[in-house]
């Protein structure tokens, strides 16, 4: 855990040491890690937003040899394949994960059941929205696979948030990653970046627990 920490923290450096290490070669590991980040359920403590912003950082100069139009379109490419993925594995193992041991507490008959309801209403947009939230986008694909969401609905949405997360986090990246002080400051510059994702979730939970209070 305190590996994983300090590579999120220091995920400009470690870039650089996997662009070092493995030339040509990191194209395809970033598209690895975002497309686990967002397709594997049980991976949603991988970076994300800071990985697509360091990296166009990093592309941004050209001692290292980044392409950032190849970097934007793998990245849409694993981030649209990594829900689709997630969102078959919730389709059929949502009910079999429910009832073992590591989901049970997650994941549920009655959540689930209750996920359908809320997906049928609201399911685009969160499939959307969700992309700007660590853990949240990388169990939403697989609540709306185990809730049956409608596919066309659902990779319509998964789309639409793809692109926008992509575009805003590597356009971000590329135009202010390495500007003096956000180099200087990266971590704070990271831990920002998840502070600012988090704060609808917590409003979110926020919202669900008012209703609980009241009752």
């Amino acid at each position: 855990m305190t590996q994983l920490i300090d590579f999120i923290l220091h995920i400009d450096e470690h870039l650089v040491t996997i662009i070092n290490t493995f030339g040509g070669w990191t194209y395809l590991i970033l598209f690895l890690m975002v497309f686990i980040e967002t397709g594997v359920v049980i991976f949603p403590f991988l970076p994300g937003d800071s990985l697509l912003f360091a990296a166009c950082a990093l592309a941004a100069n050209e001692a290292y040899h980044l392409n950032v139009w190849l970097l934007f379109g793998l990245f849409l490419a694993a981030a649209v394949l990594g829900d689709t993925v997630n969102y078959e594995i919730g389709k059929h193992l949502g009910l079999a994960a429910s009832n073992s041991s590591l989901f049970g507490r997650l994941i549920n008959r009655d959540k689930l059941a209750g996920a359908e309801a809320f997906f049928n209403k609201h399911g685009g947009k969160t499939i959307a929205i969700a992309r700007f939230m660590p853990l949240v986008r990388t169990f939403a694909p697989f609540v709306a696979g185990g809730s049956n969401m409608h596919y066309p609905k659902f990779i319509h949405y998964n789309l639409l948030g793809g692109f926008l997360w992509v575009t805003m986090c590597c356009v971000a990246g590329f135009f202010f990653g390495n500007v003096p002080f956000v180099k200087e400051h990266f971590s704070i510059v990271v831990l920002g970046i998840i502070a600012i994702s988090l704060i609808p979730v917590l409003i979110t939970a926020l919202r669900s627990r008012k209703p609980k209070a009241a009752a």
